[in-house]
């Protein structure tokens, strides 16, 4: 289980989240809503591990995966690269599979600016779960992309969630988004000490 009890987190002198607690089963998958610029991605960052400078505590899984609002590649690495360079221990074999798992088949030489940015979200999933996370963090991973891609993604995200059954914990601004993947919705509302859980 991932256990989150933030009591605080400032910038500077700006306190941005009061107290915010929760906790998310194993294979279960947690959506976190709010207005931007309110310490979504805040949040994620310190269940990540990222941020540490914060009053509370985090438990969570050791092996732990984050997909990003951009998908942060390599340019200059194949895709092949890009998988294996954060899992050394996967092999060419393993990382092809990883790649037809989202549907980049056949693609394991080319170079991310060779895809398009929907393509390249892909392979930032397939970089995600080829590490067989316990717990996999997405901070607005559909951000920027059109409708009908986003659509496609969602739906990719949902195959590969049931399929790994890591606990996730996600960011979106789609209430739409929110419903479709997640066993719980959590939303993050201003309070007179930062931010908290509503």
């Amino acid at each position: 289980m991932t256990r989150v009890e933030i009591t605080s987190k400032s910038f500077g002198t700006a306190r941005v989240l009061g107290r915010v607690s929760f906790t998310i089963d194993e294979g279960e998958t947690v959506a976190l809503v709010g207005p931007s610029g309110i310490g979504k991605s805040t949040i994620l960052r310190i269940v990540a591990g990222i941020d540490t400078a914060f009053d509370g505590r985090v438990e969570r899984p050791d092996a732990v995966a984050m997909v990003f609002q951009e998908p942060t590649l390599l340019l200059w690495r194949s895709l092949r690269e890009n998988l294996r360079i954060v899992h050394p221990a996967l092999t060419p074999a393993e990382a092809e599979e990883a790649l037809v798992q989202v549907g980049l088949a056949g693609k394991a030489d080319f170079f991310p600016g060779q895809l398009s940015l929907g393509q390249q979200r892909r392979l930032a999933l397939a970089r995600a779960f080829a590490g067989q996370p316990e717990l996999l963090i997405m901070d607005e991973p559909y951000a920027s992309l059109d409708q009908e891609t986003a659509q496609g993604m969602l739906r990719l995200t949902e195959t590969l969630i049931a399929r790994h059954r890591p606990a996730t914990l996600f960011v979106t601004h789609s209430m739409q988004e929110a419903n479709h993947l997640a066993d719980r919705v959590l939303t993050l509302r201003e309070g007179p000490d930062g931010a908290t859980l509503g």
